[in-house]
């Protein structure tokens, strides 16, 4: 992981489609970076584009969110995308705010929805 930065990628419920279209249109460029995800999340992302290299972790609702928060806090995840579902009730809506406070805590990129992603994506690009 020294050499590649790390991305995290993670999506409520109703944004896990909207997250895989992502990955898929942007493949190539995410293949260059080492990916963690929450493990649903993970999961559709392999299924969208199985040569990514993803570990993924726990479900969000069950330390998942908490697992990338370490892992912002330690320096080991350089960029937080976090496609949010703002319509839905969380119940774990307390860990994705910890988490959302660490990456800005920590001065790292995020982003919370489709839009901004692909803007972070091209700027990384270039």
């Amino acid at each position: 992981m020294a050499d590649r930065k790390c991305l995290a990628l993670i999506a409520h419920d109703q944004k896990k489609d909207d997250l895989a279209a992502f990955a898929k249109a942007n493949e190539t460029v995410l293949s260059k970076w080492k990916i963690v995800a929450t493990g649903t999340t993970g999961g559709r992302v392999l299924e969208a584009c199985p040569g990514l290299d993803i570990t993924r972790l726990k479900s969000g609702p069950l330390g998942g969110d908490q697992q990338i928060g370490a892992m912002i806090a330690t320096g080991d995840v350089d960029f937080l995308i976090f496609f949010v579902d703002p319509l839905t009730a969380m119940p774990h809506d307390v860990d994705v705010k910890a988490l959302m406070r660490l990456a800005i805590v920590y001065d790292i990129p995020m982003a919370l929805n489709r839009a901004t992603a692909e803007e972070l994506i091209a700027f990384r690009r270039n």
